[in-house]
């Protein structure tokens, strides 16, 4: 049977949560300050911890980092009533693994708390500071699961994908991922697909050499070259031409391109942050 230490200064939560991790089958034990947390600790290792953020002795986030640090193989589940971006970032900065907002679904705790068990925790990411740096603010449902979503992916390098309909913010959500993340320092370009030509999208994308079509005076650098080291966003991907697809995927699994006009391979670092509004698996299906 596994062990599930539950810490939160709120007895009625501690007790349904308790209920309802006992009802899944694991051993439970609560505290509600982290002086209490530090006494059971000292006593024995749970399997998953479950942890407040807000606890009457201290910041609940702020302890999972030491005790990460301590033992970084014990997964921990951050529970909080303060449902924002930052909160949940920090959440991930501690290697949580996972964030779950107040009120939150006692299904969900009992899905996390197993899967918790099943791959142990994650890693570290990087440090965040305030609200007032972020571009995102909100504190729906919904909003809380773009939040989880985006600490997930702003320690690694992954392309990502964000849809949604025309001004809900889809360049919002790839800033945050930009700023949020290790490349926050280098360019975040950005760049509207449908807004350009067709017969340009690859000289904007690449860039091209003097003399390569009519007007070509001088050697442009494209966008992937002025975003190097950091984020480039491609607005309404869907809108690309299949022809300028083919060579983005190139891109995307060599990490080389060359320029319109060019014979020398240039190599790519950035990470690509695409938004669309179209549904682009009912496209790809038909």
């Amino acid at each position: 049977m596994s062990r599930v230490l539950v810490v939160d200064d709120d007895a009625a939560i501690r007790t349904v949560v308790a209920q309802a991790l006992r009802r899944a089958g694991h051993e439970v034990s609560t505290a509600e300050t982290l002086a209490q947390l530090d006494r059971a600790l000292a006593t024995s290792m749970p399997d998953v911890l479950v942890s407040d953020v807000v606890l009457p002795d201290g910041d609940g986030i702020a302890r999972m980092a030491e005790i990460t640090a301590r033992m970084p193989s014990l997964p921990i589940i951050i529970l909080s009533a303060q449902n924002t971006l930052t909160t949940a970032v920090r959440a991930a900065e501690v290697g949580a693994y996972e964030y779950l907002p107040k009120p939150f679904d006692l299904d969900d705790l009992t899905r996390a708390v197993s899967g918790a068990l099943a791959r142990g925790s994650v890693s570290p990411s990087l440090p965040i500071s305030e609200d007032h740096a972020l571009p995102l603010i909100g504190r729906s449902p919904a909003m809380q699961n773009v939040y989880r979503v985006i600490a997930r992916v702003v320690s690694n390098d992954l392309t990502v994908l964000i849809s949604g309909e025309s001004g809900t913010g889809k360049e919002l959500v790839a800033r945050a991922i930009h700023d949020l993340g290790h490349r926050a320092q280098a360019p975040f370009v950005a760049i509207n697909m449908a807004a350009i030509p067709r017969e340009l999208i690859e000289a904007e994308l690449f860039g091209h050499e003097r003399g390569a079509f009519t007007g070509a005076a001088q050697r442009n650098a494209g966008r992937f070259e002025q975003a190097a080291g950091g984020t480039l966003f491609l607005d309404e991907i869907g809108d690309m031409p299949m022809e300028a697809q083919t060579r983005l995927l190139r891109v995307l699994q060599s990490g080389e391109f060359t320029s319109v006009g060019g014979a020398r391979t240039i190599r790519s670092d950035v990470r690509i942050v695409a938004a669309t509004n179209r549904d682009l698996a009912v496209q790809v299906a038909a």
